[in-house]
Protein backbone atom coordinates (compact mmCIF):
# COMPACT_ATOMS: atom_id res chain seq x y z
CA UNK A 1 0.00 0.00 0.00
CA UNK A 2 1.43 3.02 -1.07
CA UNK A 3 1.29 6.54 1.45
CA UNK A 4 -0.94 7.94 -1.56
CA UNK A 5 -3.53 5.19 -0.99
CA UNK A 6 -3.91 5.83 2.75
CA UNK A 7 -6.84 8.64 2.83
CA UNK A 8 -9.40 6.45 0.67
CA UNK A 9 -8.56 3.70 3.15
CA UNK A 10 -9.12 6.18 5.82
CA UNK A 11 -12.55 7.16 4.67
CA UNK A 12 -13.24 3.33 4.26
CA UNK A 13 -12.73 2.62 7.79
CA UNK A 14 -13.77 5.97 8.71
CA UNK A 15 -11.07 6.90 11.41
CA UNK A 16 -8.11 9.61 10.52
CA UNK A 17 -5.28 7.56 12.40
CA UNK A 18 -2.74 8.89 14.45
CA UNK A 19 -0.18 6.02 13.51
CA UNK A 20 -0.18 4.96 9.63
CA UNK A 21 1.81 2.29 10.59
CA UNK A 22 -0.76 0.32 12.47
CA UNK A 23 -3.14 0.76 9.36
CA UNK A 24 -0.16 -0.45 6.90
CA UNK A 25 0.63 -3.57 9.39
CA UNK A 26 -3.79 -4.33 9.02
CA UNK A 27 -2.80 -4.85 5.43
CA UNK A 28 0.29 -6.70 5.07
CA UNK A 29 0.24 -10.33 4.08
CA UNK A 30 2.05 -12.68 5.78
CA UNK A 31 3.70 -13.50 2.18
CA UNK A 32 5.22 -10.00 2.28
CA UNK A 33 8.80 -10.47 2.81
CA UNK A 34 9.28 -7.33 5.32
CA UNK A 35 13.09 -8.55 7.28
CA UNK A 36 15.05 -6.10 7.84
CA UNK A 37 12.25 -3.43 7.27
CA UNK A 38 11.22 -3.07 11.23
CA UNK A 39 7.71 -4.08 9.58
CA UNK A 40 5.14 -6.50 10.50
CA UNK A 41 1.93 -8.63 8.67
CA UNK A 42 -1.23 -8.77 9.98
CA UNK A 43 -0.79 -11.55 12.31
CA UNK A 44 -0.92 -10.26 15.73
CA UNK A 45 -3.44 -7.60 14.93
CA UNK A 46 -5.62 -10.52 13.64
CA UNK A 47 -5.64 -11.91 16.81
CA UNK A 48 -6.97 -8.98 18.24
CA UNK A 49 -9.21 -7.71 16.45
CA UNK A 50 -11.41 -11.22 16.28
CA UNK A 51 -11.64 -10.48 19.95
CA UNK A 52 -12.32 -7.03 19.66
CA UNK A 53 -15.19 -7.70 17.06
CA UNK A 54 -17.04 -10.62 18.97
CA UNK A 55 -16.86 -8.20 21.92
CA UNK A 56 -18.74 -5.42 19.54
CA UNK A 57 -21.15 -7.87 17.82
CA UNK A 58 -21.90 -9.70 21.35
CA UNK A 59 -22.65 -6.33 22.49
CA UNK A 60 -24.52 -5.10 19.73
CA UNK A 61 -26.89 -8.44 19.81
CA UNK A 62 -27.55 -7.97 23.68
CA UNK A 63 -28.55 -4.80 23.69
CA UNK A 64 -30.76 -4.76 20.12
CA UNK A 65 -32.27 -7.80 21.37
CA UNK A 66 -33.02 -8.06 25.20
CA UNK A 67 -35.57 -11.18 24.92
CA UNK A 68 -33.15 -13.35 23.99
CA UNK A 69 -31.55 -16.05 25.60
CA UNK A 70 -27.82 -17.39 25.56
CA UNK A 71 -28.21 -20.09 22.88
CA UNK A 72 -30.06 -17.58 20.52
CA UNK A 73 -27.97 -15.06 21.07
CA UNK A 74 -24.98 -17.94 20.60
CA UNK A 75 -26.51 -18.99 17.01
CA UNK A 76 -26.99 -15.36 15.59
CA UNK A 77 -23.28 -14.82 17.28
CA UNK A 78 -21.82 -17.30 15.33
CA UNK A 79 -23.28 -16.68 12.21
CA UNK A 80 -22.10 -13.19 11.97
CA UNK A 81 -18.79 -13.95 13.07
CA UNK A 82 -18.12 -16.78 11.13
CA UNK A 83 -15.08 -16.37 8.85
CA UNK A 84 -17.61 -16.04 5.76
CA UNK A 85 -19.52 -13.36 7.08
CA UNK A 86 -16.16 -11.52 8.14
CA UNK A 87 -14.68 -11.55 4.02
CA UNK A 88 -18.26 -10.22 2.58
CA UNK A 89 -17.66 -7.50 5.24
CA UNK A 90 -14.19 -6.90 4.15
CA UNK A 91 -14.79 -7.06 0.16
CA UNK A 92 -18.04 -4.73 0.60
CA UNK A 93 -16.31 -2.17 2.22
CA UNK A 94 -13.39 -2.38 -0.45
CA UNK A 95 -10.78 -3.40 1.35
CA UNK A 96 -9.57 -5.74 -1.14
CA UNK A 97 -7.94 -3.49 -3.22
CA UNK A 98 -5.55 -2.13 -0.43
CA UNK A 99 -4.52 -5.94 0.69
CA UNK A 100 -0.63 -6.20 0.28
CA UNK A 101 0.37 -9.38 -0.90
CA UNK A 102 4.14 -10.94 -2.06
CA UNK A 103 4.21 -11.46 -5.40
CA UNK A 104 2.87 -14.94 -5.84
CA UNK A 105 0.06 -14.86 -3.27
CA UNK A 106 -0.50 -11.66 -5.68
CA UNK A 107 -0.41 -13.75 -8.93
CA UNK A 108 -2.79 -16.25 -6.94
CA UNK A 109 -5.74 -13.94 -6.79
CA UNK A 110 -5.13 -13.48 -3.25
CA UNK A 111 -7.04 -10.58 -2.63
CA UNK A 112 -10.38 -12.49 -3.92
CA UNK A 113 -9.82 -15.08 -0.88
CA UNK A 114 -11.64 -15.13 1.97
CA UNK A 115 -9.77 -16.25 4.43
CA UNK A 116 -7.63 -13.51 3.74
CA UNK A 117 -10.42 -11.40 3.58
CA UNK A 118 -11.12 -12.27 6.43
CA UNK A 119 -8.17 -11.77 7.98
CA UNK A 120 -7.33 -8.44 6.70
CA UNK A 121 -10.82 -7.03 8.14
CA UNK A 122 -10.15 -8.31 11.51
CA UNK A 123 -6.64 -6.80 11.47
CA UNK A 124 -8.00 -3.14 10.95
CA UNK A 125 -10.60 -3.80 13.41
CA UNK A 126 -7.77 -4.39 15.49
CA UNK A 127 -5.61 -1.42 14.51
CA UNK A 128 -8.76 0.81 14.80
CA UNK A 129 -9.07 -0.34 18.42
CA UNK A 130 -5.15 0.73 18.76
CA UNK A 131 -5.67 3.93 17.54
CA UNK A 132 -8.67 5.13 18.56
CA UNK A 133 -9.73 2.54 21.11
CA UNK A 134 -13.27 0.72 21.45
CA UNK A 135 -15.71 3.94 19.60
CA UNK A 136 -13.49 3.75 16.54
CA UNK A 137 -13.86 -0.33 16.44
CA UNK A 138 -17.45 0.29 17.48
CA UNK A 139 -18.15 2.94 14.60
CA UNK A 140 -17.05 0.20 11.98
CA UNK A 141 -18.95 -2.76 12.91
CA UNK A 142 -21.73 -0.92 13.36
CA UNK A 143 -21.44 0.70 10.23
CA UNK A 144 -20.89 -3.04 8.20
CA UNK A 145 -22.51 -5.20 10.41
CA UNK A 146 -25.44 -3.24 11.60
CA UNK A 147 -28.01 -4.56 8.39
CA UNK A 148 -27.04 -8.16 9.39
CA UNK A 149 -27.90 -7.71 13.03
CA UNK A 150 -31.29 -6.63 12.15
CA UNK A 151 -31.40 -8.92 9.40
CA UNK A 152 -31.15 -11.50 11.63
CA UNK A 153 -33.12 -10.64 14.62
CA UNK A 154 -36.21 -10.00 11.46
CA UNK A 155 -35.90 -12.79 9.91
CA UNK A 156 -36.02 -15.38 13.52
CA UNK A 157 -38.96 -13.32 14.16
CA UNK A 158 -41.06 -12.80 11.33
CA UNK A 159 -42.97 -16.61 11.86
CA UNK A 160 -44.26 -15.82 15.02
CA UNK A 161 -44.51 -11.78 14.17
CA UNK A 162 -46.79 -12.99 11.31
CA UNK A 163 -49.15 -15.72 13.91
CA UNK A 164 -49.57 -13.40 16.17
CA UNK A 165 -50.78 -10.85 14.37
CA UNK A 166 -53.29 -13.47 12.26
CA UNK A 167 -54.28 -14.78 15.82
CA UNK A 168 -55.17 -11.14 16.94
CA UNK A 169 -56.70 -10.36 13.88
CA UNK A 170 -59.02 -13.79 14.88
CA UNK A 171 -59.91 -12.03 18.54
CA UNK A 172 -57.84 -14.91 19.88
CA UNK A 173 -55.53 -15.74 22.63
CA UNK A 174 -51.88 -14.97 22.39
CA UNK A 175 -50.37 -18.42 20.99
CA UNK A 176 -48.49 -20.68 23.30
CA UNK A 177 -45.10 -21.88 23.30
CA UNK A 178 -43.61 -24.46 24.94
CA UNK A 179 -40.89 -27.21 24.91
CA UNK A 180 -41.86 -30.75 24.76
CA UNK A 181 -38.15 -32.11 24.18
CA UNK A 182 -34.61 -31.53 24.60
CA UNK A 183 -32.09 -33.64 23.31
CA UNK A 184 -28.94 -33.78 22.54
CA UNK A 185 -25.72 -32.56 24.04
CA UNK A 186 -25.29 -29.23 25.91
CA UNK A 187 -22.98 -28.31 22.72
CA UNK A 188 -25.55 -29.34 20.09
CA UNK A 189 -28.75 -29.49 21.48
CA UNK A 190 -32.05 -30.32 20.00
CA UNK A 191 -35.23 -28.78 20.44
CA UNK A 192 -38.69 -29.70 19.98
CA UNK A 193 -41.31 -26.65 20.74
CA UNK A 194 -45.27 -27.08 20.52
CA UNK A 195 -47.46 -23.95 19.52
CA UNK A 196 -51.24 -23.84 20.30
CA UNK A 197 -53.88 -21.09 19.35
CA UNK A 198 -56.83 -23.25 20.67
CA UNK A 199 -56.86 -26.49 22.34
CA UNK A 200 -57.26 -28.83 19.48
CA UNK A 201 -54.74 -26.53 17.05
CA UNK A 202 -51.12 -27.71 17.94
CA UNK A 203 -48.21 -27.91 15.54
CA UNK A 204 -44.42 -28.40 16.39
CA UNK A 205 -41.49 -27.21 15.13
CA UNK A 206 -37.47 -28.20 15.80
CA UNK A 207 -34.71 -26.33 15.69
CA UNK A 208 -30.89 -25.74 17.18
CA UNK A 209 -32.26 -23.49 20.18
CA UNK A 210 -35.49 -23.01 21.35
CA UNK A 211 -36.26 -19.59 19.85
CA UNK A 212 -35.39 -21.58 16.40
CA UNK A 213 -37.89 -24.28 16.94
CA UNK A 214 -40.63 -22.05 18.13
CA UNK A 215 -39.97 -20.19 14.54
CA UNK A 216 -40.38 -23.72 12.87
CA UNK A 217 -43.48 -24.24 14.99
CA UNK A 218 -44.60 -20.91 13.93
CA UNK A 219 -44.16 -22.03 10.64
CA UNK A 220 -45.90 -25.29 10.56
CA UNK A 221 -48.97 -23.40 12.14
CA UNK A 222 -49.33 -20.93 9.83
CA UNK A 223 -49.27 -23.79 6.64
CA UNK A 224 -52.27 -25.11 8.77
CA UNK A 225 -54.34 -21.94 8.73
CA UNK A 226 -53.71 -21.48 5.31
CA UNK A 227 -55.02 -25.11 4.48
CA UNK A 228 -57.66 -24.58 6.69
CA UNK A 229 -58.69 -21.27 4.65
CA UNK A 230 -57.47 -22.58 1.32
Amino acid sequence: MDDEQEPSLEAIVGHQFASTSLLREALSHPSLDLKGTGRRNYQRLEFLGDRVLGLLIADHLFRQDPEAVEGDLAVRFNALVRRETVAEVAQAAGLAPHIRLGKSERDRGGRDKPAILADVCEAVIGALYLDGGLSAARSFVERHWGRRVAVSLQVEKDAKTRLQEIVQARDRKPPKYKVVERTGPDHAPQFTVQVSITDSDATQGKGGSRREAEQAAAEEMLRSLDDDNG
